[in-house]
């Protein structure tokens, strides 16, 4: 058991303290009782209310499946039912360090899907929160035509851990990766 620290006032301590308190005024027992007697309200936490309102809004415009969530662009982006877009605008300006990778690249379907499953459930017992799939652009596919991009995305959409994704920037994959979200 810690034993509480002894505190020693010095002499010059009380004199430094007595200098800085010189014309202070004591409240009278009135006024203490004045104080103690006010009712004190709460702090209303407006931004979460307004936050929580938009949510709301933007949730009962349309209830998509995971398939008509996908926008139909050229970038692809998803938000979960019930997901602020908020989330989404913050992926794509990069609010979130990504904090994972998975590269698919050369990978078949079966193959990628598994590796996906385990990739993501590795991420949420690393408590990682940003992630980034490289899917690739299928140039080196049959007829140079994407096979993983338009799979990646659809099982992502499926998966209640993630919240939303989105095309990665220029910089780290453009069309050929997602940025994804997990819960938390």
């Amino acid at each position: 058991m810690k034993r509480p620290l002894e505190t020693r006032i010095t002499d010059e301590d009380r004199k430094l303290f007595h200098e800085a308190v010189e014309g202070a005024v004591p409240l009278g027992p009135s006024d203490r009782q004045d104080r103690a007697n006010r009712s004190i309200l709460p702090p209303v936490p407006v931004q979460s209310l307004l936050d929580e309102h938009d949510a709301l809004a933007e949730s009962t415009v349309g209830s998509l499946g995971p398939e008509g969530a996908l926008e139909t662009g050229e970038e692809a982006s998803y938000v979960q039912a019930g997901v602020s877009r908020q989330a989404l605008r913050k992926l794509r300006r990069g609010h979130w360090v990504v904090q994972a990778e998975l590269d698919l690249h050369g990978m078949r379907q079966p193959e990628a899907h598994l590796a996906l499953v385990d990739f993501l459930a590795s991420c949420l017992r690393r408590n990682h929160r940003c992630v980034r799939v490289v899917h690739g652009k299928g140039l080196g596919s049959v007829n140079r035509e994407p096979v993983l991009k338009g799979r990646v995305r659809g099982w992502l959409a499926r998966r209640s851990e993630v919240l939303a994704f989105c095309q990665a920037p220029a910089t780290q994959g453009g069309g050929g990766a997602l940025l994804v979200l997990l819960r938390a």
